[in-house]
C-alpha cells in the first residue's frame, strides 16, 4: 500500500497547479490531504474520480478554512469523519479510513502561531493523544499521516538554534510529539532516512524552498507493529502545489 500525505494549502489552488496531473502520474494507493481550504461540494471531484478514487472530505464549519480528506483507490470498509470530540471536529481536522489491515487517519494539527492558537494547539495534542490511546485498543494498526506543525529533533529544522522559541519547534511542542511517537508509533521517514537536510515545509518568503532552508513537519506514522512492513519511506520535494511537499509510505500488507 503506497501513502501519500500533502498538506496542500487549499485543494482548489493545487488544482489549479496540475495536481490532478501529478496525482495520476505519481499513482498512489491513498492520499491524505491537510488544509482543503474548501467544502466537497466546492470542488470538482469528478477529477478524482476518473483516476479512480473514492473521496472522502471532512471539511471545517468556517468556509475556506482548514478541512482534510482521503483519497483512496482501494474501498475503505468504514470511513469516520472527526474524533466525536466537538471542538477538535468543528475545525475539520481528522478523518480516518479503514481497510482490511490497516487504519490510516488524515490528521491537520493546528498551529500555533499567536498565543490563543498556541493554547488551543496544546489542548488539542492533548487530547488527540488521549483519542488514539482508546482507538489503539479496537483499531492497532494505524497510520496517522499529515501536518503535524511541529518539528521532532533539531535535524527536521534548517536552523534550530534561531527557531527554538518559535512554534512549531517549542521544547513542550517537541517533547509532546517525543512521547506521542513513543506511546507505540514509528517516524516511518526517520527510520529509513538518517541524513539530515530533508524537510516537508518551506516558507514562502525569503526563496526559502530554493535554499532548502524548511522544516519537517509532516509525517507518516505507523503502530509500531506495522515496522517490519515499512518497506519505503520518501519525501516527494519536487511537488510543487504548496508550501509543503508530500510525504510517503510504502507498506507491505500481505
Amino acid at each position: 500500500m503506497k501513502i501519500l500525505s500533502y498538506n496542500v494549502n487549499g485543494i482548489r489552488a493545487a488544482l489549479n497547479k496540475g495536481f490532478a496531473e501529478w496525482l495520476k502520474a505519481s499513482n498512489p494507493d491513498v492520499v491524505c490531504i491537510q488544509e482543503t481550504k474548501a467544502m466537497e461540494e466546492q470542488v470538482d471531484t469528478s477529477l478524482f474520480e476518473e483516476l479512480g478514487y473514492h473521496h472522502f472530505w471532512h471539511s471545517a464549519q468556517k468556509k475556506g478554512y482548514s478541512g482534510v480528506a482521503i483519497l483512496t483507490k482501494i474501498k475503505p470498509l468504514q470511513i469516520q469523519k472527526g474524533t466525536g470530540i466537538e471542538h477538535m471536529d468543528f475545525e475539520g481536522r481528522v478523518i480516518r479510513a479503514d481497510f482490511e489491515k490497516v487504519s490510516v487517519i488524515s490528521l491537520y494539527l493546528p498551529s500555533g502561531t499567536n498565543l490563543d492558537r498556541l493554547d488551543y494547539k496544546f489542548k488539542f495534542m492533548e487530547d488527540f493523544q488521549n483519542y488514539i490511546d482508546d482507538l489503539k485498543k479496537e483499531y492497532p494498526h494505524l497510520v496517522i499521516c499529515g501536518d503535524y506543525n511541529i518539528c521532532h529533533r533539531a535535524i527536521d529544522i534548517h536552523d534550530p538554534v534561531r527557531n527554538k522559541n518559535v512554534s512549531g519547534f517549542l521544547p513542550e511542542e517537541r517533547e509532546w510529539i517525543d512521547h506521542f511517537i513513543n506511546s507505540g508509533f514509528v517516524d516511518s521517514f526517520r527510520f529509513l532516512n538518517p541524513e539530515p537536510h530533508q524537510y516537508s515545509w518551506w516558507s514562502y518568503r525569503a526563496n526559502a524552498r530554493n535554499n532548502n532552508k524548511g522544516w519537517r513537519i509532516d509525517y507518516n506514522l505507523v503502530s509500531e507493529d506495522l515496522k517490519k512492513n515499512i518497506s519505503r519511506a520518501f519525501l516527494l520535494p519536487d511537488a510543487k502545489h504548496s508550501d509543503h511537499c508530500p510525504v510517503g509510505v510504502e507498506l507491505k500488507l500481505n
